[in-house]
């Protein structure tokens, strides 16, 4: 999925957020394994389309409602029960900091640069930022991040776990290719149960996460994926895991 609005640093507007609900709407389809979320130009995503929300007198009721639709596309993509990946270059900032949030890795170009920016204008978060922000970096970077508005440079992400990888622009699409091939050699019914249990993991205790994940390999046990990875781990060789 390509973020095509460069002109306006792939500001989020509502023809953007259709365009998000149908690309999970294909990546959900059986045959996809991963879903790579890209911007296109100068950068990521710039965060909701100011413009678009008349100043001097705003719409309330329509603001929330694209706020709740906005945030209900982000809510998607981090339940996705697949890899997700944002491949981000330039600036992300705001709304486009929230998508990033939803994602299951970050790799980044060298020079992309992170804020939250809704203090910066005087806004609150509606996409998940103030509640997935402090999961994803702690408290403190959190902190920073949303109330003064500056940018992170990726670099400075890379240590704390929020980014996963730093690669020059040239060789971005390359590293997000390989990255995503690597995700889909693997079976998909492991990402899955992965995900979830790590998602999990942040929401409920100990002993409720050690129940989850023994709940879970139980179920996986009894898929034909089980005998297909230790068939191949005896052969000496790649697993190949049907969809």
């Amino acid at each position: 999925m390509h973020l095509q609005r460069p002109e306006v640093l792939n500001a989020i507007n509502e023809d953007m957020v259709h365009g998000l609900d149908a690309a999970v709407d294909r990546a959900s389809e059986k045959d996809v394994r991963v879903m790579v979320i890209r911007g296109t130009g100068r950068a990521f995503c710039a965060g909701a389309d100011l413009v678009e929300v008349p100043g001097a007198s705003p719409d309330i009721d329509r603001l929330e409602r694209t706020v709740a639709r906005v945030a209900a596309v982000v809510e998607r993509i981090a339940a996705l029960p697949k890899p997700v990946i944002a491949g981000v270059n330039g600036v992300t900032a705001a709304g486009g900091l929230e998508l990033v949030l939803a994602c299951d890795m970050v790799v980044a170009a060298k020079g992309a640069k992170f804020a939250d920016a809704h203090s910066n204008y005087g806004l609150l978060p509606g996409a998940g930022g103030s509640a997935r922000l402090p999961r994803a970096v702690g408290p403190a970077m959190a902190k920073r991040l949303m109330l003064t508005g500056e940018f992170v440079a990726a670099e400075d992400l890379v240590a704390i776990g929020f980014v996963t990888a730093v690669t020059a622009p040239e060789t971005l699409d390359a590293r997000l290719e390989e990255l995503s091939a690597s995700l889909s050699a693997r079976s998909p019914r492991v990402l899955a149960a992965m995900k979830r249990l790590v998602n999990a993991a942040n929401e409920i205790p100990l002993a409720e996460a050690l129940k989850a994940e023994a709940t879970e390999l139980s179920a996986y046990v009894r898929t034909p994926d089980l005998v297909t990875g230790l068939a191949a781990f005896r052969e000496n060789k790649r697993p190949v895991f049907e969809d």
